[in-house]
């Protein structure tokens, strides 16, 4: 990586978090009009205006790296796709909640590098949480290193679990819901959130049939520098070439079930 990223890397993080604190601060969560975009999922004004802000600040850092956002239609994300290197950005991940007035989202960053995700942030606005990572470089909370290590031993039937059953194929989400191999589950409806948890210990094993790459490309490479796996349920890296806007499927483990939990995904699907 560039040294000149990476000395910009830690300049243009807390100008995004200072662009989203201020939007966020004056936003009223759940109170605002809401719109549905073609395939259903909701779309607020709040989520406009993290995406035109902090595309703004991306561009007065790097103006020769396009922004890849949600919000833009499908053949302007694959052209931008196309130039080599782009921005990634999820504006509100969690809108359904944020717009219901629930306190679980975030604002999700990554840069991409010749098909690779080379930097990544993930900002929780609620618990003023800012989980990055560079990559070979180490991920972070804040200013506090997070490394899952494979001496926190951790059993399946004792592990926290994010699961979301709404996508997984049929046999699986059934064998899930009715062999509960883990101590206790959870969904809580941000990906990028769900990835950053994982590296930082609060899970031990994630499932997720079915997410794009703007859901998961920063809050992947936060759990993988940490120390986690990070695959689809096809037992292909999910950080892995090509990357493109194609969903894919999220298998997720701190290192003590790096084994054992995709075994038991392949058992049950």
């Amino acid at each position: 990586m560039q040294q000149s990223f990476q000395q910009q890397w830690p300049l243009l993080r807390d100008s995004v978090l200072e662009a989203a604190r201020d939007i966020f601060q004056h936003a009223r969560s759940g109170r605002q009009l809401t719109q549905r975009k073609s395939d259903g999922s909701l779309l607020t004004a709040t989520d406009i205006a993290l995406q035109e802000n902090i595309s703004r600040i991306l561009s007065s850092y790097f103006p020769d790296i396009p922004v890849l956002g949600e919000e833009m239609a499908e053949d302007e994300q694959a052209a931008i796709l196309a130039t080599g290197s782009c921005w990634v950005l999820d504006p509100l991940d969690g809108t359904s909640n944020f717009s219901h007035g629930i306190p679980v989202y975030s604002v999700s960053l990554a840069l991409m590098q010749q098909g690779e995700v080379v930097a990544g942030m993930v900002y929780d606005p609620n618990r003023e949480e800012c989980f990055h990572a560079l990559k070979g470089q180490g991920a972070y909370l804040n200013q506090q290193p997070l490394n899952r290590r494979d001496d926190e031993p951790c059993q399946l039937k004792h592990a926290m679990a994010m699961i979301d059953t709404k996508r997984l194929p049929t046999k699986l989400a059934v064998a899930i819901a009715t062999e509960n191999p883990y101590h206790s589950q959870r969904s809580f409806g941000s990906v990028a959130i769900d990835w950053c948890w994982l590296a930082a210990g609060r899970i031990q094993t994630y499932l997720h049939g079915k997410q794009k790459l703007w859901d998961f490309a920063s809050g992947a490479l936060v759990a993988q520098e940490a120390g986690c796996l990070t695959l689809t349920m096809q037992d292909a890296p999910i950080l892995g070439a090509p990357l493109d806007l194609t969903a894919r499927s999220a298998v997720g483990a701190c290192p003590s079930l790096a084994t054992i939990w995709p075994e038991w995904i392949r058992e049950h699907s």
